[in-house]
């Protein structure tokens, strides 16, 4: 049997309890836990449609099934953060990214905005803005359209950050919004001001050197292909996707 994409044996041990059907919980014990994770792992990984999974996985219904069941609970969020836990606070960076969407990723219900869609010339696309920790380890995630501003995400994911410090590119200079709240809570900020700016701000260049870090998390987690062009009509299941993807970062 191909182990493409598929976990390695430490990978699997590190993760294996964090997953639902243990002995003693509710509900069926999973026994099969390990191949869903690696079927899931194969689709983004590969970008195939579903249908298109080896039958080694068995059913692609019941493979999309027990992913948006998954995603629906919360369980591949928590397997991240459980991961992150080991995160280095020392300073924390922030960006987001544009992935286009496939055209048949629309028509889940509610309507493209509320599924992260946004409209544009170029077509369906989503936002996924992210923090890494001081190492370029990934600490948080939302997705909103693709025409949202970066702030929002910085609004969601900067709000109780455990970061000494922030480093962000010129989109987040934002004085009242961004830059005083983290201030107030003794935070320092390595963010450069816009050329419209007529106070601009000193800020650590050296340590602003470090923001390569984020922009190299991307590049990994478009190695996914079915992330690098989300085919999910729902941003729920996007963005468990998008935990499961960077949970394998923190497993590398």
């Amino acid at each position: 049997m191909s182990k493409r994409y598929a976990l390695s044996d430490g990978q699997w041990q590190r993760i294996k309890d964090l997953l639902p059907g243990q002995a003693g919980q509710p509900g069926a014990t999973a026994k099969d836990n390990r191949l869903f994770v690696d079927a899931m792992l194969y689709r983004y990984r590969a970008g195939i449609p579903w249908r298109d999974l080896p039958a080694r996985f068995g059913d692609f219904r019941v493979v999309h099934t027990r992913h948006s069941r998954w995603s629906r609970g919360g369980v591949w969020r928590r397997v991240f953060e459980a991961l992150a836990q080991d995160a280095d606070n020392e300073y924390a960076m922030i960006d987001a990214t544009i992935v286009r969407a496939h055209q048949h990723s629309a028509g889940a219900k509610g309507g493209i905005q509320k599924q992260a869609l946004g409209r544009s010339r170029g077509g369906l696309s989503t936002k996924i803005h992210a923090t890494v920790d001081a190492l370029g380890n990934p600490t948080g995630f939302l997705v909103t359209p693709g025409q949202a501003h970066d702030l929002e995400g910085a609004d969601a994911l900067l709000k109780d950050t455990l970061a000494q410090t922030v480093i962000a590119d010129k989109a987040y200079d934002a004085q009242v919004r961004l830059i005083e709240p983290l201030l107030a809570k003794g935070k320092a900020v390595a963010i450069p001001s816009r050329v419209t700016n007529k106070q601009p701000r000193e800020y650590d260049r050296d340590l602003y050197k470090a923001r390569h870090l984020i922009e190299d998390f991307f590049a990994r987690l478009k190695q996914y292909r079915a992330i690098a062009t989300r085919y999910d009509k729902t941003a729920r299941n996007f963005l468990g996707a998008i935990h499961l993807a960077a949970s394998m970062v923190w497993l590398a």
